[in-house]
């Protein structure tokens, strides 16, 4: 369950832990502005109470919700846009328009997730996917403002990670809600030499050269700071940044690898191939962590990564031979 004690990262700006496998895995943030709130990110179905809860707390109510902002569809951003829809009856949904499909009706993302995950996590990690009436719902266009209570939040469409990824730059922090265009950064492997940023390439559309023109996007605009979904705030995003392009470059380079070599153990490959990767770099990072609990900790990245790098070598193989 998320975790009830959201942490103030910004002006006006909570970040909630959602509880998905870990602490500190996965985060959704409130932004309030006077009496009025919007989400960036739901976390899952099973997030949707603690944030309801969330808003009682402040002194609020759902009514008072104006806009829930997914960056983009994978469940652990979208999960609860439909059960957090239904409750907060004045709220929008602002999304991609190559994602609003799945959310007004999650059929086809419910069996996408099923696949990846196996259908039982998939319920039991992430509980179920509610529909959205499409009527609620804004088709966000690049550079689009939406207003809350005076505070601008601009959606910045920034594919790469996902073809239906959008950021929000927020114009009272000058921060930027970056989903997972901005890699994941988790507090345990934070060492002297800073934050550790890896790329995550989940399924299924990773792309490596539109990722590299979406980080070059971002950084035009100068952000303040990035509020991650994995996790929490970081400063300085100029300082970082070529590490998250180098980590682009290096998965990619190690698919590459594979191209070609689709022989029904390829997936095994690429798994140890990320799995080693991403341990040796978090090693020469400084984190010093035993080769267990390591592997603990990226089990999941590991797993998911692999399966985008496949996906993203099938479809260029497609490509060559149409």
């Amino acid at each position: 369950m998320p975790t009830a004690h959201p942490e103030t990262i910004a002006e006006g700006i909570l970040c909630i832990d959602t509880g998905l496998y870990r602490p500190g895995l996965a985060a959704c943030y409130l932004v309030r502005s006077a009496d009025r709130l919007a989400f960036v990110d739901t976390g899952t179905e099973h997030s949707v109470p603690a944030l309801l809860a969330l808003i009682e707390r402040l002194g609020l109510s759902p009514e008072h919700v104006d806009y829930v902002i997914p960056t983009h569809v994978h469940l652990d951003h979208a999960g609860g846009a439909g059960a957090l829809m239904a409750a907060c009856p004045n709220a929008r949904l602002v999304v991609h328009p190559k994602g609003a499909p799945h959310l007004i009706d999650p059929a086809r993302l419910i069996a996408g997730a099923s696949a990846v995950y196996g259908a039982e996590a998939f319920k039991r990690d992430f509980g179920g996917l509610q529909p959205i009436a499409a009527e609620r719902v804004i088709l966000a266009e690049d550079g689009q403002s939406f207003d809350l209570a005076g505070r601008r939040l601009t959606f910045i469409d920034t594919p790469g990670h996902a073809n239906h990824h959008g950021c929000i730059l927020d114009s009272l922090t000058g921060g930027l809600f970056s989903g997972d265009t901005f890699g994941i950064s988790y507090r345990e492997f934070d060492t002297d030499a800073g934050p550790w940023l890896y790329a995550p390439t989940t399924p299924v559309a990773f792309d490596p050269d539109l990722w590299l023109a979406s980080l070059d996007k971002l950084m035009a605009l100068k952000p303040s700071a990035v509020y991650l979904t994995h996790y929490g705030r970081l400063d300085a995003p100029e300082r970082h940044v070529e590490r998250l392009r180098q980590s682009i470059r290096d998965l990619a380079a190690l698919a590459l690898v594979e191209e070609g070599r689709d022989d029904g153990a390829r997936g095994a490959r690429l798994r140890a191939a990320v799995g080693a990767h991403l341990a040796a770099s978090a090693r020469a990072h400084g984190v010093e962590y035993d080769e267990a609990r390591l592997g603990e900790l990226l089990a999941v990245d590991t797993e998911l990564n692999a399966q985008g790098l496949e996906v993203w070598l099938k479809r260029r193989e497609k490509a060559a031979t149409a």
